[in-house]
């Protein structure tokens, strides 16, 4: 089979297509012929080696993967034929992936491979940001940055869903188009304006209730400067590259809060706490209330293009490769 690996921590070079032994399910575990391996920008912080807990080189990349499974280890009830999901962790980016039968999510006929791989990251981030962690009351503002990315789509959608007056922020008119049809009722171009006065202008100076904060650094930054009093942020990624930082005095004297999310992590502690929302998600996913986005599909052997794409800004909603 193929496989893509990351085989030194670098650039979109370091990602090389290789043939390996097809693996075989062990106990607990089953193998999935893969129609749609999600590509997230995690994966990207991973190959330049900034992801705290990542992987060394050599390894397989990909954290969800989409199929039908093909092979079943001891002690599991899915069969042979079953449309699956799975959170793989790392091993996607191939022909076959192996994954945990607890890590499977079912995926029904209506919804495409490509959909599907675009669900378990994006919108369980998503969920767990908006109300495990972000507490969000119908009627409160929130302020999503990658309003058109892989999570930011799914959080627009589910914001606008709870009776919130959603924010967003992106940085192309055309992205702005698709945020504000999936539910953003303030779309801004952070090319053109600075989100903090729009945020003003538009709340008389009051501010948000929540942000969405996957960019970290200045972003971060000013997050703060756009948040209400008794304000909080939930920060779940840094793609800009650089951390938040915090000044705790003001944080004390304006009564705001920010708080951490990491998917992974959470799942490892208190999967239950995370997974308990899949299905509602899934309910409304398949009755069209919610939608995946798939934005650019790449074929396997170009998985150092839809990483470049990513890193440059040039997608929208969900990177997805077809093996």
């Amino acid at each position: 089979m193929r496989r893509v690996e990351v085989t030194e921590f670098g650039g979109s070079d370091a990602l090389d297509v290789t043939e390996a032994e097809t693996p075989e399910p062990g106990p607990g575990q089953v193998r999935i012929k893969v129609e749609a391996a999600g590509v997230n920008f995690a994966d990207i912080m991973q190959r330049r080696g900034h992801y705290v807990g990542g992987p060394d080189p050599t390894y397989v990349p990909g954290m969800e993967a989409a199929g039908a499974i093909d092979a079943v280890g001891d002690g599991v009830e899915y069969e042979e034929g079953d449309r699956v999901v799975a959170m793989t962790g790392r091993g996607g980016y191939a022909d076959y992936a192996l994954a945990d039968a607890d890590s499977l999510f079912e995926v029904p006929e209506p919804m495409s491979f490509a959909e599907a791989a675009g669900f378990p990251v994006q919108f369980l981030t998503a969920h767990a940001v908006l109300h495990e962690w972000g507490k969000l009351e119908d009627g409160e503002r929130v302020l999503v940055h990658a309003a058109a990315g892989g999570v930011g789509t799914a959080a627009v959608q589910l914001a606008s869903a709870a009776g919130a007056e959603v924010f967003g922020t992106a940085s192309t008119d055309e992205k702005l188009d698709l945020a504000e049809r999936l539910g953003c009722d303030h779309p801004i171009n952070y090319e053109e304006s600075d989100f903090r006065e729009v945020v003003a202008d538009r709340t008389d100076d009051e501010g948000v209730d929540l942000v969405l904060d996957g960019v970290g650094g200045e972003t971060f930054a000013r997050s703060i400067d756009a948040l209400s009093h008794f304000g909080r942020v939930v920060a779940y990624g840094a793609a800009s590259g650089e951390p938040g930082e915090v000044d705790t005095t003001r944080l004390l004297f304006e009564n705001k809060s920010v708080l951490g999310f990491h998917l992974g992590n959470a799942l490892q502690r208190d999967p239950q706490r995370i997974l308990k929302a899949v299905p509602e998600l899934q309910e409304l996913l398949a009755s069209g209330e919610l939608e995946v986005v798939v934005g650019e599909r790449f074929p396997l052997e170009a998985a150092a293009e839809a990483h470049e794409a990513i890193e440059n800004r040039e997608t929208v909603g969900k990177v997805v490769l077809e093996p």
